[in-house]
């Protein structure tokens, strides 16, 4: 039985952004891969992972109506659909506001990171369940440098340096007060500005597949991703 069996869980997915870095009309949260939509399949690894977590999707707010009727065509988990902000900390805000007060733990996720294994989304709840905060992380493959300025650069220790990921899981209160304080849009993820409240933040284990999408070329790399994952969690159910 897993670490905090008992508990009840929700997540935030943020797939608010235009996607203008992909050179397309159509934002890459709506984009398809391997059959189904990148938000409908990111959306599916959390209800597929954790049994009755509560899930709520932050859109933007003219896409509200697009997506209700483009995600009707697929098989995708039920969800809440709430309108974001002008700035990711008001869209995480809005996604909160929408989920029960009675989750325990709450995961921030980006709606552009399809590729989650449940293990991971599992381990990311199991930490937070025992420390409070869980932040994915991997170590850097390449060599690292450091800008000095003016054109400048040292070499930086990758062995001390981590690559963050999401879903980023904190104790619900945790989170909900950090969010409750925070201003302004300094923060590029709720890891920063949990921390920036006082909380330290604890990390686990990441997965080097978990690709955020946000180049074209990475449709392309997830795609082939994908056919390589393909039936390794197919038998895999949640045990939390």
């Amino acid at each position: 039985m897993a670490e905090g069996y008992g508990l009840k869980y929700g997540v935030v997915i943020v797939a608010a952004g235009s996607g203008t870095r992909m050179g397309s009309g159509i934002p890459k949260q709506f984009r398809m891969l391997a059959g189904l939509p990148v938000l409908g399949r990111t959306i599916n690894l959390f209800a597929e992972a954790v049994r009755g977590i509560e899930i709520a999707v932050v859109l933007p707010q003219e896409r509200l109506d697009f997506w209700r009727n483009f995600a009707a065509r697929f098989d995708i988990a039920p969800h809440k659909c709430v309108a974001g902000g002008a700035e990711r900390t008001l869209s995480v805000r809005a996604g909160l506001a929408a989920l029960s007060p009675a989750a325990d733990i709450i995961a921030v996720h980006d709606g552009v990171r399809p590729l989650a294994s449940p293990e991971l989304i599992r381990r990311v709840f199991e930490c937070a369940a025992e420390h409070g905060t869980a932040v994915p992380a991997i170590e850097p493959s390449d060599s690292c440098r450091t800008l000095t300025g003016r054109g400048g650069s040292r070499c930086a220790d990758r062995s001390q340096l981590r690559l963050v990921q999401t879903p980023q899981a904190f104790n619900a209160d945790i989170l909900r007060s950090a969010y409750d304080s925070a201003s302004g849009s300094l923060y590029t993820d709720d890891a920063s500005l949990v921390e920036s409240c006082g909380t330290a933040i604890t990390l686990c284990q990441g997965e080097r597949t978990n690709l955020k999408l946000t180049a074209p070329g990475d449709f392309a790399v997830a795609e082939a991703l994908l056919q390589f994952m393909t039936g390794s969690h197919a038998d895999d159910s949640s045990d939390i």
